[in-house]
């Protein structure tokens, strides 16, 4: 049996010391390093289309209402030293319906140039959440966000415009909601989908267009169910399918969309009664 000696040993221990270091030292730099609290912070409150959030956090749509708690205390600390984790302690606040602190924290992160932080306090303003309602001033922040590049505010933008009038730059408008659209916003899918089906900004694509509402629709986007049965019903994109349009207002329907009631009562009752001036008085149903 051959017995090592004291000093090879040591020199043997030394050597993987040193080969430790040195493995660590290439995953390791000051400039990357992250306090514990904004780890949590990103764990718990991250939103997934943040640009600002690593691409190595995948982020929560909605945060859990058993990490609230928790999200509001490490996001608090970390929020002192960083704009993301200011924006995700708005999140964190707004899911726990403490909405006059979301405005605060949104505002501050906003200020400091988070464009997630514009989109959600844009929202806030365009419902009237937790602030009086301002369609102009959820105008400005979605334009602040969307000439950032920022996917979301496109897609919002977009959204409060309403068929009034299309975005500045349907080009730009519909790459920036390609992107959107990529990372699984239902409401940047739809408005792709509507510009794709009109031709706006680019080709028009019938067959991409009813790809984009249904996947919309698969999420719970009310107007991509009715886009979805109108693409069915009429062969757009697709062979017709009657029962597929039917199946997408019906859904649409149940969730209290009015243009869905109407379409599904047309197919129940195609027969209609018109006025003198050509409009519809009711469905005659036999």
């Amino acid at each position: 049996m051959i017995k090592r000696s004291g000093a090879v040993s040591i020199a043997y221990t030394v050597s993987i010391g040193l080969l430790a270091l040195t493995i660590a030292s290439l995953h390791y730099s000051p400039a990357r390093a992250q306090s514990a609290d904004l780890v949590l912070c990103d764990r718990l409150a991250a939103e997934p289309a943040d640009p600002d959030k690593p691409a190595d956090v995948k982020g929560t749509a909605v945060i859990a209402q058993s990490d609230v708690a928790t999200a509001i205390k490490f996001c608090k600390i970390a929020s002192a030293s960083s704009r993301r984790a200011l924006y995700q302690l708005g999140r964190a606040y707004a899911a726990n319906r403490q909405m006059a602190e979301a405005v605060g924290a949104y505002r501050k992160a906003a200020d400091k140039g988070s464009t997630s932080a514009m989109v959600d306090l844009g929202v806030l303003f365009g419902t009237g959440s937790g602030v009086p309602k301002d369609e102009a001033q959820a105008r400005k922040l979605f334009e602040r966000a969307a000439a950032a590049g920022n996917p979301r505010g496109v897609a919002n933008l977009a959204a409060l415009s309403g068929g009034g009038g299309a975005p500045p730059d349907p080009v730009k408008a519909r790459d920036l909601l390609a992107k959107a659209a990529e990372a699984n916003s239902a409401e940047a899918q739809f408005q792709l989908g509507m510009m794709l089906a009109d031709g706006s900004g680019g080709p028009k694509d019938d067959v991409a267009a009813r790809a984009l509402f249904e996947k919309a629709a698969a999420q719970g986007h009310a107007e991509a169910m009715v886009w979805s049965g109108a693409f069915a019903q009429l062969g757009r994109g697709s062979p017709e399918d009657a029962s597929a349009a039917k199946s997408y207002f019906q859904k649409a329907a149940a969730l209290g969309n009015e243009e869905a009631k109407a379409r599904l009562k047309r197919l129940e009752c195609p027969r209609v009664l018109k006025d003198k001036r050509g409009n519809v008085l009711y469905n005659l149903c036999f």
